[in-house]
């Protein structure tokens, strides 16, 4: 197809399943910068698999957790769910959060796949810790290289986030979902359609006040700097044919996770891609020994760096591991006909520059000295706000120089 409209969503950080996302991260988070204070290896760095359940009045964490550190892990989710904004006016007090955990150290038969990859004979190479296929994705219809939809979508929510955060409209609760659909023609962003905000709100604020409210502090300025920041004309946006929809149920009260249970690891899509590309598990409360994280940061890179070089418009990257061995047991690149070059020669080209090891990536993004928890919100790509390393575009010299030496030009 290359006419459609095509929708995405963004979710605050007050949403139930970004709650969870965020306090199963700022646990790791937790671990990680005591391990910092430490002499360690790679091989000595916490292993942390936690997921978190929110609910009314409670908080339950599961998973796994081996560390050589000691972290006060009540202490630091009832900070975590007062940092994103909630207290007992809005339903969920973090002084009287139960919290209740179930967590097991990390398996043996994981650690000793991991720690001792069945491919090497080096010492500090870590392999992967469970199979599984990360994707990664770019494409030019941004300056991000992202897809418009999902950027736009958490522009909007990271605006909603700002307004309340700084008391600029103070009714606002710390729960909120957005969505933008916007048509494509020839497979580029044409115009914005629809445009769509809930938000958690005090009793007795009209609906009138809250869509006016929202419509002036929310969607005109961001949309505005949105359509500026990526060139894409005057008419990407119409009064009179963009449609918005702010809270349509015309009550949004009661909210987070007193109105809904959240589970670490529920907004995928909204983490990676917006529905344009997604493959791999979750990433929140995970160590970057796990491929599920490290690995499709790596993708990210790489579809980046191809569309950054103009190899492509737009470029899929596919990494896929098996446990206890630390290479990929396949590498796919697809740009889809937008390419340069030959996409299978681009794959073999990927895994000459690339070290797609576990331990390789780590070292490339300095893994275990990333703060991860701004990460549980808006994205894990993309991000303007954050300095990622697997944003970089360094990558491009090197890919240019590979080709033109492989094909003789």
């Amino acid at each position: 197809m290359k006419n459609y409209f095509f929708t995405s969503e963004s979710v605050t950080e007050g949403h139930p399943d970004k709650v969870a996302d965020r306090i199963s991260d700022a646990i790791l988070d937790a671990y990680l910068k005591e391990d910092r204070k430490k002499s360690l290896s790679l091989k000595e760095y916490s292993r942390v698999a936690i997921e978190t359940i929110v609910f009314t009045g409670g908080c339950i964490l599961v998973g796994q957790l081996t560390s050589r550190s000691f972290v006060n892990i009540p202490q630091v989710v009832r900070n975590t769910i007062r940092e994103i904004g909630y207290d007992l006016e809005w339903g969920y007090d973090p002084e009287y959060v139960a919290v209740i955990t179930s967590i097991d150290p990390q398996s043996p038969d994981i650690a000793t796949g991991v720690d001792n990859p069945s491919d090497t004979e080096k010492e500090e190479d870590l392999g992967a810790g469970d199979q599984g296929m990360m994707f990664g994705f770019a494409t030019d219809e941004t300056t991000d290289l992202m897809p418009a939809t999902i950027i736009l979508s958490h522009r909007l929510a990271q605006q909603l986030a700002y307004i309340r955060k700084n008391k600029i409209l103070d009714y606002l609760g710390p729960d909120g979902k957005t969505q933008t659909t916007i048509y494509y023609e020839n497979s580029k962003p044409k115009f914005i359609k629809d445009i769509v905000i809930s938000t958690q709100h005090k009793d007795n604020i009209s609906i009138e006040k809250i869509r006016k409210d929202i419509i002036e502090y929310v969607v005109l300025p961001t949309v505005k700097d949105f359509i500026e920041s990526n060139n894409l004309g005057k008419d990407f946006y119409n009064e009179k044919t963009t449609r918005i929809h702010v809270n349509p149920t015309g009550r949004f009260v009661i909210g987070g996770p007193r109105a809904d249970s959240g589970l670490t690891g529920r907004k995928v899509i909204v983490d990676t891609y917006g529905g344009f590309a997604h493959g791999g598990g979750s990433f929140s409360g995970k160590d970057p020994t796990k491929v599920d994280r490290s690995g499709a940061y790596m993708a990210r890179y790489i579809a980046k760096n191809i569309v950054a070089a103009k190899i492509a418009t737009k470029a899929e990257v596919q990494l896929a591991y098996v446990i206890g061995e630390k290479r990929p047991v396949s590498v796919y690149v697809n740009t889809f006909g937008t390419g340069k070059v030959d996409d299978f020669f681009l794959s073999q080209l990927v895994q000459e520059i690339f070290d797609l090891t576990p331990t390789g990536i780590i070292k490339k993004f300095d893994l275990f000295n990333i703060e991860y928890t701004p990460l549980s919100a808006y994205g894990h790509f993309g991000r303007k706000d954050l300095l990622l390393p697997w944003e970089k575009t360094d990558a491009v010299e090197i890919l240019l120089e590979k080709i033109s030496v492989k094909d003789g030009t």
